[in-house]
């Protein structure tokens, strides 16, 4: 029996040669976890949904490029939906810069409630549980970025930090996450 990663690298494989069917099954696979994050970062439901469209239509198209040794399918994905999000949420920031729309605030808090698997939900807890034995300065930073969409120079500003101490940061929490969640996996 594959685990999950190595039956994601073949439902990939397939894609890739225009396997219809192992597109379903990796989407089924993997969207609840690329929609968390992608909603997360966008806080609006309908373009976190545009989104993920966006995210699996372009790993179809993208299949042969796949390489498993740049990193697991499941990170290939959600380097992808976070990447689009980011763009999503930078374009709406623009444009609202430009045009001023009322704010609905119940809408912008709004989380999602997509269902997840049992394997899903361990890895968010494992995550969760990871980033609270940070330092409060790295996870700050680590959160800005990949919860907010902000860029390094942006996080500096927001924090009145040096951008070397905000990059010094994030780069000391990547690794302590690593480090700490290749523990739980090791």
């Amino acid at each position: 029996m594959l685990g999950m990663s190595e039956a994601s690298t073949d439902l990939i494989r397939r894609m890739a040669a225009g396997d219809q069917q192992a597109f379903s099954q990796f989407y089924d696979r993997h969207a609840a976890l690329a929609h968390r994050l992608i909603t997360r970062i966008l806080r609006d439901p309908d373009d976190a949904a545009d989104v993920l469209q966006e995210v699996f239509w372009s790993a179809w198209k993208a299949a042969d490029s796949y390489d498993a040794d740049r990193g697991t399918p499941e990170a290939w994905i959600i380097t992808r939906a976070r990447s689009r999000a980011l763009d999503r949420l930078r374009s709406v920031r623009r444009r609202s810069a430009t045009f001023v729309a009322p704010v609905d605030e119940g809408i912008v808090a709004t989380r999602s409630g997509a269902e997840q698997g049992p394997g899903q939900a361990v890895d968010r807890v494992a995550v969760e549980s990871g980033l609270e034995r940070l330092a409060a300065d790295e996870r700050e930073v680590l959160e800005l970025a990949y919860y907010a969409g902000l860029t390094q120079t942006e996080i500096a500003r927001q924090l009145q930090a040096p951008l070397g101490t905000v990059k010094t940061r994030m780069r000391r929490a990547l690794e302590r996450l690593q480090g700490i969640m290749g523990k739980r996996t090791g």
